[in-house]
């Protein structure tokens, strides 16, 4: 009798590696006589559910996935998480790992061995990551949503003073600073509470959310400093596992219904809270109040020091209880009548948000398009001294980007302190230099782009490529690591063939160029394409934007670029061979041979250009048929092989 395995994979595109992934598992099935069944979380929903009747009969679950997978009804399977690439790379190897019962228990049934300390290990460190950034992904919007708005207020409406900058109080303005304001109150919480919530699901929202609060009022613990988003992480972390402890005890029936509504969150939010109040929040209050005693006595010869140990604790935790000890020891020498610590605070504090707004330009392909959106808000928040805008990123990699950020700070704090610059206001960024409120505008603005470059040259360094990156979206809808985000409903698509949108005209079998943009434009250059596009230079424009965006070349010699245009008036697959490849800067590193252009309406239906990416992925992974279609003699063996290709499951 054939043995079963389940699968389930999903990229954060949610297009060609989820189903890449997925017909590579398959076939290798087929090929040593098992039955592997996978359903995939992609961009159009999730498709090929499995059934709790087919996990029950399989001999072990293989996750290949890149974004965050609910395992809960997987109890007393073993299962083995892997990135999606090993999906595609190392089938046959998950399989026999599965068979082999090296996959690890999910916990939910008493049955199964104890895993190793390695194990224990390695699954604690990638569940504190994936909650991290499942954290992150719910507070940008609020971190942009209130940046913006404020950075939008003190604008048009603020006046500097002494104080900083003020809006006056009978100004429109200061409502839309307040809504602001709001909105960055609830960063820290969020991403607590969304942290918690990856770890323990829905018990673990109130203690994250409540740890969260605590960590940003440092009444709670009798001090005017604060844990900032470090502690909103560590809230989180603590929060979930809290949670998870306490769901994992058991009750009489009795009280299950009521365990997640009441007694859950409730004792776990009394355990982080109090934790925060007594251990965690005050000691580190002490800390900063001795920080401050100790910064005001490097003054004087030791000024090159302070501005670095400055600069450091600006950027090291962006608006958090470093970068206020720095800020407030600036701002109170105000009133004493030194300005050259306040000047170099103002240049360090607006270099992280800037800096990660110009990194995500220069290298595209280590930031996704989510990441360039952030990076838009950040620039602009960091021109009105708003550290905060770095925050996402720092949480997303801090081991790369705040070293980078720390770096640059510190570089704009030296230059500013050695240059002379003097800040007037308790405020930073360039907004307070373009309203007369330092001395030496030339040292500031020289501080600002030496400690930017700086910072952008380490993110160069340190930051790696981007394996797979998320197709362009406002927010992190398509990054979705909630396991409430993930399972979307199961679609059920019409058969959908390549055949039905090409033609022998719309085929080229010898490409010549050997440049991605040159062989864009000859394909399009092809008469035929006349009959379905209004404005060549638009679509071209359209298809090397998606290219900027992250590379379609997905590998093993093949490149799927695709676009939405006004000036295309159906929908179309072009495909061009190209004998000696093209450098595509595809995953692999490998130059691109099989090229399908896809070409979509702006109008068309949502996901028609992704439905046409699924089925050529999964067909396309099959080395034997693309051997077949790379050694076809003429068109129409080439269009007899597209038949074969559809969405048919």
């Amino acid at each position: 009798m054939s043995k079963n395995i389940v699968a389930i994979t999903s990229c954060p595109v949610g297009v060609a590696h989820t189903y890449m992934a997925a017909e590579s598992l398959e076939k290798a099935g087929k090929e040593m006589g098992i039955n592997v069944k996978v359903e995939t979380h992609g961009s159009i929903g999730v498709e090929n559910k499995l059934t709790a009747a087919e996990i029950e009969a399989a001999e072990g679950v293989i996750i290949a996935a890149d974004t965050d997978i609910d395992l809960a009804r997987f109890a007393g399977k073993r299962v083995i998480e892997v990135p999606v690439r090993e999906g595609i790379d190392r089938a046959q190897g998950l399989i026999q790992d599965t068979l082999a019962e090296k996959g690890r228990l999910q916990i939910g049934s008493q049955a199964g061995a104890s895993s190793t300390s390695e194990e224990v290990s390695a699954s604690i460190g990638h569940t504190i990551y994936k909650s991290i950034m499942n954290g992150v992904s719910y507070m940008v919007p609020f971190v942009v949503t209130g940046g913006l708005l404020i950075a939008i207020a003190l604008s048009l409406g603020g006046l500097p003073t002494e104080a900083g900058f003020v809006i006056p109080e009978d100004s429109f303005w200061l409502h839309i600073n307040n809504i602001g304001g709001a909105a960055m109150g609830f960063m820290v919480p969020i991403l607590a509470g969304y942290t918690a919530y990856s770890i323990a699901e829905r018990p673990g929202l109130v203690p994250g959310m409540v740890g969260g609060f605590i960590a940003v009022n440092g009444s709670f613990y009798g001090s005017e400093a604060n844990t900032g988003f470090i502690g909103g992480i560590v809230a989180g972390i603590l929060a979930g596992f809290v949670a998870k402890a306490i769901k994992s005890i058991k009750v009489p029936k009795a009280m299950q219904a009521v365990m997640p509504v009441i007694f859950i969150p409730v004792l776990s939010s009394l355990i982080v809270g109090l934790l925060f109040i007594f251990l965690i929040g005050a000691p580190i209050a002490s800390l900063f109040t001795s920080l401050t005693t100790w910064l005001a006595s490097l003054q004087g010869a030791s000024q090159i020091i302070l501005a670095l140990i400055l600069g450091a604790m600006i950027a090291v935790d962006m608006g958090g209880p470093f970068n206020k000890t720095a800020f407030l020891f600036g701002s109170g020498l105000i009133a004493e009548g030194t300005y050259n610590v306040m000047g170099a605070v103002a240049v360090a504090i607006c270099i992280p948000p800037i800096a990660m707004g110009v990194a995500t330009r220069v290298y595209k392909k280590k930031f996704n398009e989510e990441d360039r959106s952030a990076g838009t808000a950040a620039f602009l928040m960091g021109l009105f001294g708003i550290t905060e805008g770095a925050i996402p990123f720092a949480a997303k990699d801090p081991l790369k980007v705040i070293p980078a950020i720390v770096g640059g700070s510190m570089v704009g704090s030296v230059v500013a302190m050695v240059s002379g610059v003097g800040g007037h206001v308790a405020h930073g960024g360039p907004i307070v230099a373009a309203l007369g409120a330092v001395d030496n505008v030339l040292g500031f603005t020289i501080g600002v782009i030496a400690g930017v470059a700086v910072a952008v040259l380490l993110i160069g360094f340190l930051k790696k490529d981007l394996e797979v990156a998320p197709v362009a979206t406002a927010t992190t809808n398509s990054v979705s690591t909630s396991s409430e985000a993930t399972i979307a409903p199961t679609v059920e698509a019409p058969v959908l063939a390549l055949s039905d949108l090409t033609n022998t005209e719309l085929i080229n079998l010898n490409v010549t160029s050997g440049d991605k943009a040159a062989a864009i434009q000859e394909l399009l250059a092809n008469p035929a394409v006349d009959a379905y596009v209004t404005d060549k230079a638009q679509v071209v424009e359209a298809v090397m934007n998606r290219e900027q965006q992250s590379t379609t070349g997905i590998g093993s010699s093949l490149a799927i670029p695709h676009a939405k245009s006004d000036a295309i008036k159906e929908a179309r697959v072009l495909y061009g061979y190209a004998k000696d490849g093209v450098e595509w800067e595809s995953l692999d590193g490998e130059p691109a041979k099989l090229i399908f252009m896809i070409l979509v309406p702006a109008k068309a239906e949502g996901d028609t250009h992704l439905k046409i990416l699924q089925m050529l992925s999964r067909t396309l992974i099959n080395d034997e048929f693309k051997a077949s279609v790379m050694n076809a003699s003429n068109e129409a063996d080439v269009l007899a092989l597209f038949e074969q290709i559809n969405n048919a499951e």
